[in-house]
C-alpha cells in the first residue's frame, strides 16, 4: 500500500464515524493525515502529494490503522491521543488534565494585533486561564522584554503548563501561579490574556463526546457563558496598571456578552474566525464602565 491510499483509506474511516472536529483540524481528511504522518514518524509538514507513492510497509500501515481505530471508538480528540497540540507552529504537550489549545489569541500574538496596545513600559504580561500554558509561551516568544504569569485554577493543568514552559526553555520567563479568577493575581498587569470558560450552558448540552472529554471547568461559563467574564471584568481594573488592556476571547457569545455587558465599549480584533470572537478593553474603559454601570447580575 502507497501513502495516498493509506490516507484515503484513513480519510473514508473517519468520515464513515461521523466525528466531531475542532481540535487543530476541521475535517477528516486533515485529521487522518495528521494522524497518519505523527504515527508514521514524519514531519507534519511533509508534502504528501510529492510522497503520494510511497509505500508503506505492512507493519507501519497496521499502526496507523490501529491509531484510526482509536480515534473512532474512543472518540477522544487526536491531540490527547497523540499527546501533542500545534498552535502557531509550536508544538506543545498536551493531555486529559488541560484542554486542547486551539484559541485564536494565539493568531494576534503571531500576527502582531495586540501590539499597537504595548508601551516601552510593558513587562507584566498575565495569561489568565492559562491551560497547558500555550499563550503564556507564545506570548513570551513574542515579546522578549516581558515577563509572563499563566495562572489557572486547575493545579492539574498547571502541571501540563510547566511541562511546556520547560519544554521551550523559558523558566526564567514564565511563571506559573494557582488562583482562581484573580485572587492570587493581583498584578499590577500591562496586559491580560484571558481565554476563559465561556460555553453557555445550552451549548454544553449539546457538546459531541470529542469536546465532553476535556475539563469541563474549562469550557462551561453558566446559563449564559458569562459567569466568569463578570468577575473578571468587575475585579480586573483593580489589578491593572494605567494604560494596561485586557484581551479576552468569547467566542460564539458575543449576543451573550453585548447582553450582559451593554454600554461596554470593546475593540473586536479579526482573526480567522472572524471579527467576533475576541475583544480588547482598556483599564480606563472598564474602569469607567465599573464605576457607572458595572456587570449585570
Amino acid at each position: 500500500m502507497n501513502l495516498q491510499q493509506l490516507l484515503a483509506e484513513s480519510t473514508a474511516r473517519l468520515e464513515a464515524a461521523s466525528l466531531a472536529y475542532g481540535h487543530g483540524t476541521t475535517c477528516a481528511r486533515d485529521e487522518a493525515a495528521w494522524l497518519l504522518l505523527w504515527q508514521l514518524g514524519w514531519p507534519l509538514d511533509t508534502d504528501l502529494d510529492a510522497r503520494a507513492e510511497e509505500a508503506v510497509d505492512s507493519p507501519r500501515v497496521q499502526s496507523v490503522r490501529e491509531l484510526i481505530g482509536r480515534r473512532i471508538e474512543s472518540r477522544l480528540p487526536a491531540a490527547y491521543l497523540t499527546r501533542e497540540a500545534w498552535l502557531q507552529g509550536v508544538p506543545f504537550h498536551v493531555d486529559e488534565r488541560s484542554i486542547v489549545p486551539r484559541s485564536f489569541i494565539a493568531e494576534l500574538l503571531a500576527d502582531g494585533s495586540i501590539d499597537p496596545w504595548l508601551s516601552d513600559g510593558t513587562r507584566q504580561v498575565l495569561d489568565l486561564c492559562t491551560g497547558n500554558g500555550s499563550l503564556a509561551v507564545l506570548a513570551a516568544m513574542a515579546w522578549p522584554e516581558v515577563h509572563v504569569t499563566g495562572a489557572d485554577l486547575s493545579a492539574e493543568a498547571l502541571a501540563v503548563a510547566r511541562i511546556n514552559v520547560e519544554r521551550h526553555g523559558l523558566q526564567d520567563r514564565v511563571s506559573l501561579l494557582q488562583s482562581d479568577g484573580l485572587a492570587a493575581c493581583p498584578g499590577p498587569w500591562d496586559l491580560i490574556l484571558c481565554n476563559p470558560p465561556y460555553v453557555n450552558a445550552a451549548s454544553m448540552a449539546a457538546l459531541p463526546p470529542e469536546y465532553l472529554a476535556e475539563p469541563r471547568m474549562a469550557l462551561a461559563g453558566g446559563a449564559d457563558g458569562m459567569d466568569f467574564i463578570r468577575r473578571l471584568l468587575r475585579d480586573a481594573p483593580g489589578c491593572m496598571n494605567p494604560g494596561a488592556a485586557l484581551v479576552l476571547e468569547i467566542g460564539n457569545e458575543r449576543a451573550h456578552f453585548e447582553a450582559a455587558f451593554p454600554r461596554l465599549e470593546v475593540v473586536w480584533l479579526a482573526c480567522s474566525a472572524g471579527d467576533d470572537q475576541v475583544l480588547l478593553v482598556t483599564r480606563e474603559i472598564l474602569a469607567a464602565w465599573n464605576e457607572h454601570s458595572g456587570p449585570t447580575p
